[in-house]
């Protein structure tokens, strides 16, 4: 600007010069006979030319130099506002960069958001779900106190029965009592049996159930903190990512502005480039203006996703501490379940050794007979019609006690008439012979019975045998059979 006002002024000067040679050449033309008469005024003339000519440099001077200084003055204001521009500028581009940065962590919590409400329905299902299952149970504790109720009126029937068969027996008055009392006592004992087993079925579902509840609000609490660590782990990838692209942008930034230094100071710009360039700052402002609008509302979001942020991070503390908690609480009650079902396995073997009876018969379908042979023969009712506790086996004809107690076995046998022939079982204990049903005669069908009650031992074997010479009938109607069945526990 400085080096464009000095050419005007080099101008005027060579013109001013020029035209006083010219002047000075022009008197030196005039004819001699004049020069006389103009000898008088030249030296005037020239004063005062040149003392205008003085004049007018001088001012010319002063007004390029006024004009200068204005000049200088805009240039350094120019200067400033495009330095402040400039400043305001790379501050913008940093709020957008800021913005940017703020709407990917808008749609990543968009995206938590959505993620949350899906396993907000998943947990809603698995509560629909669990009601199903506690109405289902409900109908099951229905049932179960049918049965129970039914039980109880069985046992009633048998109590009926037992009383029936003490009446129609003929023992002495000491079996009499002992029988009573025995069958008090195990009324009660089975009565008070029942009921805990009962109690315990009922505590083994609410068990089951309660470690069903546990097993799957632990699954879902899991997946809720791999589902976070996941969050987490993204979040803290696209933060490192937007750290570099942060710092990438810095240095780009540095160049920029490196590049508008070396170009403000390159550039020779003309007034309508400034007026232009004072639009554009208008504009700028108007702009600035829009983004820190928009800015101040970008922060408050900032800071209300900070703080859903601190709440979720605090909610998440809270479940993984209701997590080790209910870890615990599920470690102690599977081993609680695990010494119930014990309890529970035992009560039931207890109840199976204390329930043994079975009735047989010898063929398991058609009609035949069975010997005569040289020697003794075991016998095996394969007809099963009664076999609780499984105590008999029909594949080998072997009755074995389950536990200590006395034992009432009945023998029912018969054959039809030979003379050479009779038909005669022995009952034998662990190898011994305890009692015999015989029957002979030469014709028609003839029939023998007895029976024995003994104290077993548990292991003991009890089974029939076919005398030498002997044969045994049986048909449909089952005429030949074996029964016994636990009298008490001892």
């Amino acid at each position: 600007m400085e080096m464009t006002m000095c050419f005007p002024l080099l101008l005027l000067i060579c013109s001013l010069s020029t035209a006083q040679l010219q002047t000075e050449a022009d008197n030196e033309i005039i004819p001699h006979g004049k020069q006389t008469e103009s000898q008088g005024r030249e030296p005037t003339n020239a004063s005062d030319r040149q003392q205008t000519c003085t004049q007018d440099i001088n001012a010319v001077l002063r007004e390029m130099s006024a004009t200068l200084a204005e000049q200088r003055v805009e240039m350094r204001h120019l200067q400033r506002e495009n330095e402040a521009q400039a400043a305001k500028l790379r501050e913008l581009e940093l709020q957008k960069t800021e913005v940017d940065k703020m709407k990917q962590q808008l749609k990543a919590q968009a995206a938590e958001l959505s993620n949350m409400t899906a396993r907000t329905d998943v947990t809603e299902n698995q509560v629909e779900a669990l009601k199903r299952d506690n109405e289902a149970q409900a109908a099951e504790l229905t049932n179960t106190r049918a049965e129970l109720t039914n039980t109880r009126a069985e046992l009633t029937n048998m109590r009926a029965e037992l009383s029936n068969t003490t009446a129609r027996t003929d023992v002495t008055e000491n079996q009499v009592e002992a029988l009573k009392r025995d069958n008090e006592a195990q009324a009660a004992e089975l009565t008070n049996t029942r009921a805990e087993l009962t109690n315990t079925r009922a505590e083994l579902t609410n068990m089951r159930a309660e470690l069903s509840n546990t097993t799957a609000r632990t699954d879902v609490t899991e997946n809720q903190v791999e589902a976070l660590k996941r969050d987490n782990e993204a979040q803290a990838a696209e933060l490192t990512n937007t750290r570099a692209e942060l710092t990438n942008t810095r240095a780009e930034l540095t160049n920029m502005r490196a590049e508008l230094s070396n170009t403000t100071a390159r550039t020779d710009v003309t007034e309508n480039q400034v007026e232009a360039l004072k639009r554009d700052n208008e504009a700028q402002a108007a702009e600035l203006s829009n983004m820190a609008a928009r800015t101040d509302v970008t922060e408050n979001q900032v800071e209300a996703l900070k703080r859903d942020n601190e709440a979720q991070a605090a909610e998440l503390t809270n479940t993984r501490a209701e997590l080790i908690n209910m870890a615990e609480e599920l470690s102690n009650m599977t081993a609680r379940t695990d010494v119930t079902e014990n309890q529970v396995e035992a009560l039931k073997r207890d109840n199976e050794v204390k329930q043994v009876a079975f009735s047989t018969s010898l063929l398991a379908s058609g009609s035949g007979t069975i010997g005569p042979f040289n020697t003794y023969t075991p016998l095996v009712f394969r007809y099963v019609v009664t076999n609780i506790g499984n105590a008999y086996n029909p594949n080998t004809g072997l009755f074995i006690a389950p536990v200590r107690g006395a034992y009432h076995f009945e023998i029912y046998i018969g054959a039809h008439g030979h003379a050479s022939h009779p038909s005669s079982v022995v009952l034998v204990k662990n190898g011994e012979h305890i009692f015999i049903a015989y029957a002979h005669q030469p014709s028609h069908y003839g029939s023998s019975a007895n029976g024995a009650t003994l104290l077993l031992e548990v292991g003991d074997v009890v089974f029939l045998r076919l005398r030498g010479n002997s044969r045994v009938y049986d048909n449909e109607n089952h005429h030949s059979t074996f029964s016994g069945n636990l009298l008490f526990t001892m």
